[in-house]
């Protein structure tokens, strides 16, 4: 799969004497048109791509599946392509870990237009996750005013943003 990016959050001076916690995760690109299948964030005002983490021993195809139909309630998930993998270092606020070394592996795939039940946690259903059919164009605008007007943005947007803006020019 393509390398897309290695972000390093501006908070990380030094790499070399941090103690560095792993986390795989998917990501599911889903494309009708200009529509683009996302999830709304309540908590942190903004559009992430569908997905999440990897279950120890788990696929990668498989993982992609389960989140996209957790998250989203998605029906009929077809034509999975690999997409490129996004690579981050961002804080880690645990005992275990100074920082996160996150790999996202992001795949396209079509999907019914219409959603059936999701099935998402709870720490999901606090943040107020919402799965939203959005022109790709209205999210990344979204996202960008989130970013430069928002004191309660999260982590992961400048990685989502990056990811949508290059979809828009590479998938549309």
């Amino acid at each position: 799969m393509r390398h897309l990016r290695t972000a390093t959050h501006p908070d990380i001076e030094h790499l070399d004497q941090c103690v560095i916690k792993q986390r795989t995760a998917t990501r599911a690109i889903c494309i009708d048109g200009e529509s683009i299948l996302l999830m709304h964030t309540e908590r942190y005002d903004d559009y992430t791509l569908p997905g999440g983490g990897v279950d120890e021993g788990e696929d990668l195809l498989n993982a992609l599946v389960r989140e996209l139909e957790e998250e989203t309630g998605a029906n009929n998930i077809r034509r999975i392509k690999p997409f490129g993998l996004y690579e981050e270092f961002r804080p880690w606020y645990k005992d275990d870990a100074d920082v996160m070394h996150m790999i996202s592996y992001c795949y396209s795939c079509h999907v019914d237009k219409e959603l059936g039940e999701n099935r998402l946690e709870g720490y999901e259903k606090t943040n107020g996750m919402v799965p939203r059919w959005v022109n790709i164009h209205d999210a990344i605008a979204h996202n960008q005013n989130t970013i430069a007007n928002s004191a309660k943005k999260g982590l992961s947007i400048e990685r989502e943003t990056y990811l949508l803006e290059l979809i828009a020019k590479e998938l549309l």
